[in-house]
Order: C-alpha cells, then sequence, then structure tokens
C-alpha cells in the first residue's frame, strides 16, 4: 500500500511498470493506491489480434475518425465515468504527469465530433501498457484497439499489456500467461527501443484492416 503521506511520483511509476507491477484503487473514493503483481497477467498479441467478420464490416463502413493523444484527460475521464472505477483522483492526476512527460499516450475514436470510444496506457522501451478502455458508441474499444495495435506495430512495438483477461479482450485474441512468461516478454520489450510517435497514425482504415493478421 502506498505511503498516504508521500504521493507517488511518476518516476517511481515508470520503475514499477519495468518490474512487472501496476497500481491500482479499490474505488474513486478511495485515497489508497496499492501495487498488483498478478500470478497470470493477460497480454493481447500484436501479430495476433482477432477481427470478428462483424467488427471488419463496421471498420469497412467507415464513419469514424481516429487520433492519437488529441484528447489524453477525456479519454481518462471517460474511462473512469463508470459505477466502479479504481482510478481515483491521485491516479488520474499520476498518468496526466505521465502523458505530459511523454510516457502516457491515448487513442481516440471520434463519431459526429464527439469520443465515441478509446483506450489509454503507458509506454517504456517497446511495451505498452494498456489501463483502460471505453466505449459510448457500439464498438468504439473494439475499433480503438485494432487501429492501437496496428499503430503499435508499426512503430516497432512489441508487447501489449492487458493486466488481466477480460471476455472482451479474449474475443479479440488477448491469452493468458503465467508471471514468469509475463516477466521474460517484459525483459525483451525493454531491451529494445521504441516510440510511438516514430510513425504517422494511419487514416487509411482498409490499409489497417489488411494489415490485421486474423480475421475470422
Amino acid at each position: 500500500m502506498s505511503d498516504a503521506t508521500a504521493p507517488l511520483t511518476p518516476e517511481l511509476l515508470i520503475q514499477a511498470y519495468g518490474a512487472g507491477l501496476f497500481p491500482m484503487s479499490e474505488h474513486r473514493d478511495d485515497p489508497e493506491i496499492f501495487w498488483v503483481d498478478p500470478h497470470f497477467r493477460g497480454i493481447l498479441p500484436l501479430d495476433g489480434i482477432h477481427v470478428s467478420r462483424s467488427l471488419a464490416r463496421r471498420i469497412r463502413r467507415g464513419g469514424y475518425t481516429v487520433t492519437l493523444d488529441s484528447d489524453f484527460s477525456g479519454v481518462l475521464d471517460a474511462c473512469a465515468d463508470r459505477a466502479e472505477t479504481w482510478i481515483n483522483a491521485e491516479i488520474r492526476r499520476l498518468y496526466v504527469a505521465l502523458h505530459r512527460m511523454g510516457r502516457a499516450h491515448s487513442l481516440e475514436i471520434w463519431q459526429d465530433g464527439e469520443l465515441a470510444g478509446g483506450v489509454y496506457g503507458v509506454v517504456l522501451g517497446s511495451a505498452f501498457f494498456g489501463e483502460s478502455m471505453f466505449s459510448r458508441r457500439r464498438d468504439g474499444s473494439k475499433l480503438a484497439l485494432v487501429h492501437l495495435c496496428d499503430h503499435l506495430r508499426s512503430c516497432g512495438f512489441t508487447l501489449f499489456d492487458t493486466q488481466f483477461i477480460t471476455p472482451h479482450l479474449a474475443s479479440m485474441g488477448a491469452i493468458e500467461i503465467t508471471r514468469a512468461a509475463y516477466r521474460a516478454h517484459l525483459r525483451n520489450a525493454l531491451a529494445l527501443p521504441a516510440s510511438i510517435l516514430a510513425q504517422p497514425l494511419c487514416s487509411d482504415r482498409y490499409s489497417v484492416l489488411q494489415r490485421s493478421t486474423q480475421t475470422s
């Protein structure tokens, strides 16, 4: 448990990610933060994301735009806008600070000028640590994951950490691995430099879909 008299710093948070830990709170009104190091870890293989036929049709239909880091705070707040959330005020402060340092990033899906979905996370080496995602329109978070995975691959990332597995993530191809296997992946990812800004975000949804390696 973190010491309430000694607030966490963004630098300590980065060190924790590098050691395989991530922070959580019990709920939005709980000021305490604790570290999590699960026995089993969820990852989304960047070369094996699963795009269903219905999602592929949704991508082809278009009617949405994709941006990177255009509204980090909006994505963060949308992820916290639910009945139960682990994003308390201190966690929000830390991730906004990480974003200003270039260590946390968001990908946004827009429809009719409004946020329809998005995902945010932390980058370190060639690892992307996915923190949370949201949907305000149908398939909003799925569209965000497809476009983010494509962008991470093009930028040289090798690890997409989802922390835990949910049915939603499993449907997209996420798998669960042991703590030992995760740490081996993490060591390899930390040894390889990557930048989420190395390539421009692809705006051609047909190319993004074509590059997705597993479509059913």
